[in-house]
């Protein structure tokens, strides 16, 4: 099978590209793969990175808030907009695929579409509970468009031919048990939290956890607590803690800038206190985590808002927006947990009866049929 993939911008939209390349490659191993991103986005160094080939495709969206530095960011918009259809038609002839895949963000558009143009089998992959903008159009010319929730239905058209595939977790993120994760870190069998806002960290959630941290030390509480501060705490975070008589490890402490063992410490964990993109709440699915959700407000359509509370309705998460995040709420929310295993133990049990555990056997489906088709 000869397969073109589009999507980039962000880790959320790279990360299922290079998964479903994957599970192509599980089922044809003699497959050939083209990802077509921007040259000026995190795909053009993680695609490579990755052992796949990368045809760069000049394509950005349109800023609705008005600005001097925006409106120049629109007028690039509109002469990337106007070489896009070029290109994208470039592509596709000099790879001739079997199946044109896109995974969203703006580069995704000009390529999909001119596939469905050009009657190629063609597949879109949603992650959010909250479709993107590109998604929304796409839907109307695409054979096929698989959703990670099928909450995402409420946002399109009727008719699509859609299957529910779930989103691909890695791999290694389910290897690891509890017991011995909790070894490998050093902690005991006590209630363990994790935290964490992203490679950049997020200034809430780092605020917060200085308090529940402090407030679980000074109380001599028997909870193990990981927090990844990210670049955005490097400065504050450590002397915050200094000043709060805390250590950055110890027996119960792992206190670091980033997380290089996420399936280890996810594995550790009985909550887990973090913002809700796509891949992370697919990760806590997976894996059977309770945990407190903090949805970023900066991200297009509030689109973190909407993932989370698919959790929280179903009772598998906490959901508190950003603007109602109290310190000493959150303190007494990880109390009560530490306190109630049994609340834990059903809210972890929730979470893992939303994950779907054939995502990769529904994704080849699709696939298969979009080419026969």
């Amino acid at each position: 099978m000869r397969a073109l993939i589009t999507g980039g911008g962000t880790g959320g939209h790279i990360n299922p590209a290079l998964a479903i390349a994957s599970i192509i490659k599980e089922h044809e191993p003699d497959s050939q793969f083209l990802f077509a991103g921007t040259p000026f986005g995190m795909e053009a160094r993680l695609i490579p990175e990755a052992g796949y080939d990368f045809a760069p495709i000049k394509v950005s969206g349109f800023q609705r808030r008005i600005s001097l530095e925006n409106i120049k960011r629109n007028i690039q918009a509109v002469a990337y907009l106007a070489t896009s259809s070029k290109r994208a038609k470039e592509i596709i002839r000099d790879f001739n695929p079997d199946i044109v895949i896109g995974t969203g963000g703006y580069v995704s558009g000009p390529v999909v579409r001119m596939a469905a143009k050009n009657k190629i089998p063609t597949a879109i992959h949603e992650q959010n509970a909250y479709p993107g903008v590109t998604t929304k159009i796409l839907t109307k010319s695409v054979d096929k468009v698989m959703l990670t929730v099928k909450e995402a239905l409420d946002y399109l058209d009727n008719d699509i031919d859609y299957t529910v595939t779930g989103l691909p977790v890695r791999a290694d993120l389910l290897k690891m048990k509890k017991e011995e994760a909790r070894k490998k870190l050093g902690f005991d069998d006590s209630f363990t939290v994790l935290s964490f806002g992203g490679s950049l960290g997020a200034g809430c959630i780092n605020e917060t956890m200085a308090e529940v941290i402090r407030n679980s030390h000074s109380k001599g509480l028997k909870i193990n607590h990981i927090h990844g501060y990210g670049g955005m705490g490097k400065d504050t975070f450590p002397a915050q803690m200094a000043s709060y008589g805390v250590p950055m490890k110890s027996e119960r402490l792992r206190i670091t800038e980033y997380i290089n063992d996420m399936d280890v410490c996810m594995a550790a964990a009985d909550l887990v206190v973090c913002r809700s993109g796509a891949t992370t709440l697919a990760e806590l699915e997976a894996m059977g985590k309770a945990s407190i959700l903090i949805p970023s407000p900066i991200v297009a359509g509030n689109h973190q808002f909407h993932n989370a509370n698919v959790l929280g309705k179903a009772g598998a998460a906490v959901v508190i927006e950003q603007k109602n995040v109290k310190h000493e709420e959150v303190i007494k929310l990880v109390e009560d947990f530490y306190n109630d295993p049994a609340k834990i133990k059903k809210m972890s049990e929730n979470a893992y009866d939303l994950s779907i555990k054939d995502t990769h056997e529904r994704i080849w489906k699709v696939i298969k049929e979009a080419v026969k088709k």
